[in-house]
């Protein structure tokens, strides 16, 4: 359910670059350029084009993007244009850092990318930042959020399907959760394990046997509790994250977009990284919720290079 166009037939990367590479010569960049090609090839042949501009021009791409271009059209090119785990990686230390910390971007990314994405996201954080990432999480973090997202940056899921389900013991563990959640035990070690350790499809069919014998969701259950507590909210994301991306991401985008003053951090993360996965149903249920498109939304918010390179990778207009 991805977002991106792309031509039915590719140019070659050699082709490719040789666009880019003149798209940076003369007084001005061509920024239209770089848009009708970059924001409509995946990553596979984004990272070939990475490959052959090094080879024909002994310059790395993204240092010429880096030094093209500027402001939030820059920041989503590059986020763009940056392998997917390597792109992980970065948004991961951003989120640990004082001013930008957000733990919530770290339970994006640890419950909404597939297991073995993760793991290389992982592999490239320890690649960039000569630590682990588990390692920067225990240090900034602490408490309950600290007992939480450990566990989870530190696991590697089961990716199976629905078809593999053990639904026993979904059964068995939905009722584990209502008797923690219903004893507000929200840190108990049975809760987090569960959401930690689980396949993505088990926790689905754990949390539907939860609202069919409860009679509500279980972060419905959670909010009853009425709580501003930044651990419960926690917790609610990670479960939304895990069974509801796309829900997940559309509250990102409203809250990034309705808010007094544009937050074009979370809407630039979200576009780059999900055009690629899900943003179609994203933006399905960004109408569902708002009875607003998304793609008119954003460009009420945006303008310019930015605002354009955000409408190709929604898919808007053609490749």
């Amino acid at each position: 359910m991805a977002s991106l166009k792309i031509p039915a037939n590719v140019p070659l990367p050699e082709v490719d670059s040789e666009q880019l590479h003149k798209a940076f010569i003369g007084w001005g960049t061509n920024e239209g350029m770089i848009i009708s090609i970059l924001a409509h090839r995946n990553a596979t042949q984004r990272s070939f084009i990475r490959a052959v501009y090094a080879a024909n021009y002994n310059k790395d791409l993204l240092k010429e993007l880096d030094n093209e271009l500027s402001g939030d059209f820059e920041r989503a090119v590059m986020l763009w244009t940056l392998e997917p785990a390597d792109r992980d990686a970065y948004l991961a230390k951003e989120s640990t850092k004082m001013f930008t910390k957000n733990n919530c971007v770290l339970v994006e990314i640890a419950c909404t990318r597939p297991p073995l994405e993760f793991f290389k996201a992982k592999q490239a954080y320890q690649a960039r930042y000569k630590t682990s990432l588990e390692e920067d999480v225990a240090y900034h973090t602490s408490g309950n959020i600290r007992k939480l997202l450990v566990p989870l940056v530190s696991t590697f899921r089961y990716d199976g399907n629905a078809g593999e389900v053990n639904v026993k013991l979904a059964r068995s563990e939905a009722k584990t959760l209502h008797k923690k959640i219903t004893d507000k035990a929200y840190t108990d070690e049975d809760l987090i394990r569960i959401l930690t350790t689980r396949s993505r499809a088990q926790i689905v069919v754990t949390l539907n046997h939860f609202k069919d014998y409860f009679g509500s969701s279980i972060n419905k259950f959670l909010k009853e509790d009425g709580s501003e507590d930044e651990y419960l909210q926690l917790l609610k994301t990670v479960i939304k994250c895990l069974a509801f991306p796309e829900k997940y991401f559309e509250k990102v985008l409203r809250q990034a977009i309705n808010k007094l003053g544009t937050d074009e951090w979370a809407l630039t993360r979200v576009v780059t990284t999900r055009a690629e996965v899900d943003m179609e149903r994203i933006k399905e249920e960004y109408l569902r919720r708002n009875n607003v498109p998304l793609d008119r939304a954003i460009a009420k918010d945006t303008s310019g290079d930015y605002q354009d390179m955000l409408l190709a990778l929604l898919g808007h207009g053609h490749a």
